[in-house]
């Protein structure tokens, strides 16, 4: 079959494996923190059998290796229908939405990754990407030109265009094709030292607001981090400083636990970078702060019910303990998370039985033993008490909007918290976007019912019921 089509997962891998090449040139420390991570993680697997073997049973093992995440900053509604496209080439789909107005970061964004757990642990590379809000430049002249910029650039090359259009039309890429897209594809995030500004208008976007700047002063949406996952955070954060790098001061999300929950993060300081401005008198040497270095540690999906326990316990301490750029109450801040978080159990038990977290289920051997004998009992706890059910969290595949503006804010050098007047506007999102993001929190339950449905059909039983206590 010479014209057969390639799945969306190859493309994805393809692109992958082309982002982190081009990253690791781009950016030298990315692949020390590539290679940093790469032995903690070893280093894990080896002190813990037992997490080695749950990783392994969920399929999850093989992703850690080549799992990634980026992110971009988008300038126009046009930009972002058209990444919604050629993410689709990939089989990566819009997921949440996240305002982070709110934090002082003008944007707003959805997270493009696979949705089927198949996909997810072939590859689950997946992109942070943010649509600036050019509204919330209070200054109208500068708002004006800062529009007028954006809308003369093209960020995709003529290329990508086609193949995207091929690939809608036909309903795939052929193995050649899907090289093809992949090397237009990376154009698009390729960083490119010539500003498409002279030095003024740098600085009047810039002193707006430095992530405005970075948006609006170039030729496209250079991908400004590209984001490993480790099994210990802790240890990477603490190795960083032997391999030279300077990770930020606190690491951003919920504080260690046995029971790892959500997303933390932590990262290195964005470099200051040469670049060229254009100007009518000829070309202006500067520089530019923009790129940076992440580490994510990813644990279990919670529940609405769970996630608003997180939310207000995370509230509490970051509305009482603020940690500057100098990170001096960084220890102060850890030993209050940590103190907080108690009221979270710390038990993939205890945050099943009381709804908190997204569980995986499957039968066991002993439980079909037991369905085979005619002797299994029809209640979910039973099956679980006895052995018959076994359970396994789902990872958490998004993102966490509080950590993003953190890791945002020190990645731009400054603590600065501006209170936009203008709040959430997902609407308008999702009409730049072409489409509705899908609910995170969906997606998960419906991973949970089916690994049940699973159950009850491997079992041969039928109507079975978690029990939940308050």
């Amino acid at each position: 079959m010479p014209h057969a089509f390639v799945s969306t997962d190859h493309v994805r891998s393809l692109f992958t494996e082309a982002m982190s090449q081009m990253y690791r040139t781009e950016v030298p420390q990315y692949g020390t923190l590539i290679e940093l991570v790469a032995d903690v993680n070893a280093g894990c697997l080896e002190k813990d059998p037992a997490l080695r073997e749950r990783l392994a049973n969920a399929g999850e093992l093989e992703r850690i290796d080549i799992e990634r995440h980026g992110a971009i900053r988008l300038g126009t509604a046009e930009e972002l229908f058209t990444i919604r496209r050629l993410f689709a080439v990939m089989g990566m789909h819009a997921v949440g939405y996240y305002d982070l107005s709110v934090a002082g970061v003008p944007v707003h964004s959805t997270c493009f990754r696979p949705i089927d757990e198949a996909a997810l642990n072939i590859n689950p590379f997946r992109v942070f990407t943010s649509l600036l809000r050019l509204e919330l430049i209070e200054d109208e002249s500068l708002r004006g030109e800062a529009e007028a910029i954006l809308a003369a650039r093209r960020i995709y090359t003529p290329r990508a265009i086609a193949l995207i259009e091929r690939h809608e039309q036909n309903g795939g890429l052929t193995e050649a094709e899907a090289s093809e897209f992949v090397a237009e594809a990376v154009e698009t995030f390729r960083w490119h030292g010539e500003a498409t500004v002279n030095a003024e208008t740098y600085k009047r976007l810039h002193d707006t607001h430095r992530l405005i700047a970075d948006v609006v002063s170039f030729k496209g949406p250079h991908i400004n981090h590209l984001t490993p996952r480790t099994l210990d955070i802790d240890a990477v954060q603490a190795r960083m400083p032997e391999r030279g790098i300077t990770p930020k001061a606190v690491i951003e999300g919920p504080p260690r636990r046995q029971c790892d929950i959500l997303l933390r993060q932590t990262s290195f300081k964005a470099l200051e970078e040469a670049i060229v401005f254009s100007g009518d008198k000829g070309a202006v040497q500067g520089t530019h702060t923009a790129r940076f270095g992440e580490i994510e540690q990813r644990g279990v999906a919670l529940t609405a019910k769970g996630r608003a326990l997180y939310d207000r316990l995370l509230a509490s301490v970051r509305g009482e303990v603020q940690v500057g750029a100098g990170g001096a109450k960084a220890g102060a801040y850890d030993q209050e998370l940590a103190e907080r978080f108690k009221a979270l159990p710390d038990s993939w038990d205890e945050l099943r039985r009381q709804d908190l977290a997204f569980f995986r289920y499957s039968a066991t051997p002993a439980g079909i033993a037991a369905a085979v004998a005619g002797t299994l009992p029809r209640d979910a706890e039973a099956l679980v008490a006895k052995g018959y059910l076994a359970f396994a969290p789902i990872v958490y595949e998004d993102f966490l909007p509080v950590s993003a503006a953190g890791i945002f804010q020190s990645n731009l050098g400054t603590d600065q918290q501006q209170n936009y007047a203008t709040r959430s506007n997902r609407d308008a999102f999702e009409t730049a976007l072409g489409a509705t993001v899908q609910d995170e929190l969906a997606l998960y339950a419906e991973r949970q019912a089916a690994s049940l449905e699973a159950v009850m059909e491997a079992l041969g039983v039928a109507g079975l019921q978690l029990r939940t206590v308050a």
